[in-house]
């Protein structure tokens, strides 16, 4: 993917704190610096979810940093920022928490006013506060603490007796949280328990708080060194000491959520997924959005003369039958482009399929004279069963993906059947390079596919990105399916399906998904 070219002027940076890795966590003001970005450079803190922000054609460069071995030097971020704001570049500089909370923004920044690079410092929400809160521990109650301080724990030992006076530090505060600390937790707990702090002082260690693999454990100032080492504790984790842990047993929310752990694939086009992922978040999951559907107007002279032969003989129709929101949006976009008037239609008595294309009918001030509950072909044909008589004329009004059966159906009943396309589905060429890593790492817990497109487009997009062999690719994880035709499709495909929701709909396939044995998901965590 490349840049828009710039005209050679100095661009600006924005040092953006992208907060603790849940997406929604980002400020308004972060989110808009994202969205408008020509470059963003991201560490690995930044969700993969909130990349998917940037606005189109935008490059990621990323500098992330692992306790054993950098991507990039932080003096060569330094001048990776410069040099591309000389470029001309707006860049967005994202960083995980708040760049003012040990995210060395002082350095980028100083460097950029040297060269007289115009910058911002966007705040972010710490990850101090954040993970121990999304773990159900307030780093301040009334009860237990009045106080809290912020350390780093990512030094050597020595450098961290330079950085700290441990005999001042141990009883400063109520509630002590260490920042990058866990290859040194037994040092910062052996310091913790010379210079005062009681042995049965509560601790606690979050790690990846916030996101799909966040976990908890707990312990004392005494035996937390040893469960963390026991149970292969890695980091990153945020350090919780105090007696403000005592209050996880009842305030945890983020992880007795139905759907917590478990890092959701969306594959619905972006137009239509926003119900689907704001449910998903409501549920305690990760959504990740990878539309592998597009849809535009029809685009072969055929369709388009199939379209204005219909709207020019709307008064011999009987039935209409839009069968998807998107058949409902398209239909008044061809009314408009034909300069119809909605009038012509009134003898014509209006199908929609499934609760959401009544909604979107009735948002155009039509209410539907036959709604069939489910959404299917089959569905359809069960609601206008007992109304329609042979001989009336039906128009089928949608997708250019659709099956045959109903016409075929109504046609053996001995009605008149037009089809037309409101519109065509394409596979969008893109490329998603996080979404692969995060498929080789099984950290996709569960596949959603709403139709049989997406079943068929999510397989050829990963084939387009070179994936050899998509169905084993896709088959360490739980396949979620909206209805038994797309169980079908992806059954014939050669992926195993896990579930089916009871009834078409998104919120029969969320409650499909929240039946899912949570161990069989969280076992890739």
């Amino acid at each position: 993917m490349t840049v828009e070219q710039h005209p050679r002027q100095t661009g600006k940076v924005y040092l953006v704190g992208a907060g603790p890795g849940d997406a929604g966590l980002i400020t308004v003001k972060g989110m808009r610096c994202l969205q408008e970005a020509d470059v963003i450079v991201y560490d690995r803190l930044a969700g993969p979810r909130l990349l998917q922000f940037k606005k189109a054609g935008a490059r990621k460069i990323y500098v992330g940093k692992l306790p054993d071995r950098h991507a990039m030097k932080q003096e060569d971020i330094n001048q990776l920022l410069v040099d591309l704001a000389l470029e001309g570049y707006t860049v967005t500089r994202l960083k995980g928490g708040d760049p003012c909370v040990f995210g060395r923004v002082g350095e980028e920044a100083a460097l950029l006013r040297s060269h007289g690079i115009s910058f911002e410092i966007v705040p972010g929400v710490t990850s101090a506060v954040a993970v121990p809160a999304y773990a159900g521990i307030p780093v301040t109650h009334r009860d237990w603490a009045s106080s809290f301080c912020v350390v780093t724990g990512h030094e050597n030992p020595n450098k961290l007796d330079e950085l700290i006076e441990w005999d001042k530090l141990t009883l400063a505060a109520g509630t002590l949280l260490f920042l990058m600390g866990v290859a040194k937790l037994r040092y910062i707990t052996d310091q913790l328990l010379r210079y005062g702090r009681s042995p049965d002082t509560p601790v606690a260690l979050v790690r990846w708080g916030t996101r799909a693999e966040q976990a908890t454990i707990v312990g004392t100032l005494a035996t937390i060194a040893d469960e963390v080492e026991r149970a292969g504790f890695k980091a990153p984790a945020v350090i919780i000491v105090g007696d403000v842990v005592r209050e996880r047993e009842q305030l945890q929310w983020a992880e007795v959520r139905p759907l917590f752990g478990r890092r959701i694939l969306v594959t619905r086009a972006r137009s239509q997924a926003s119900e689907l992922v704001r449910r998903i978040e409501d549920l305690g999951g990760e959504p990740y959005e990878f539309p592998v559907i597009e849809t535009r107007l029809p685009e072969t002279e055929a369709q388009r003369q199939a379209l204005r032969r219909a709207m020019a003989e709307a008064d011999s129709y009987d039935w209409l039958v839009l069968t998807s929101v998107n058949g409902v949006h398209y239909w008044f976009k061809h009314l408009q482009e034909q300069q119809a008037d909605i009038r012509q239609w009134a003898r014509t008595r209006i199908v929609s399929v499934g609760p959401k294309t009544t909604e979107a009918l009735q948002g155009y001030g039509i209410q539907p004279d036959v709604a069939a509950a489910q959404y299917s072909q089959e569905g359809i044909w069960e609601a206008l069963k007992p109304l329609v008589h042979p001989g009336q004329r039906v128009l089928l009004a949608r997708g250019d993906l659709s099956r045959s059966w109903l016409k075929e159906t109504l046609q053996e009943e001995g009605l008149h059947v037009d089809e037309v396309d409101l519109y065509v589905t394409v596979l969008p060429e893109q490329d998603d390079p996080d979404l692969l890593e995060m498929l080789e790492e099984k950290s996709i817990h569960i596949i959603t596919f709403t139709s049989s497109s997406t079943v068929t487009n999510l397989l050829a997009a990963l084939r387009y990105m070179g994936v050899q062999d998509p169905v084993a690719r896709l088959n360490h994880a739980l396949v979620a399916c909206i209805g038994e035709m797309t169980a079908r499709t992806a059954r014939e495909a050669g992926l195993r399906v896990d579930t089916v929701a009871e009834y078409s709909t998104i919120d029969g396939l969320v409650e499909a998904i929240c039946a899912l044995e949570p161990t069989a998901v969280q076992g890739g965590c």
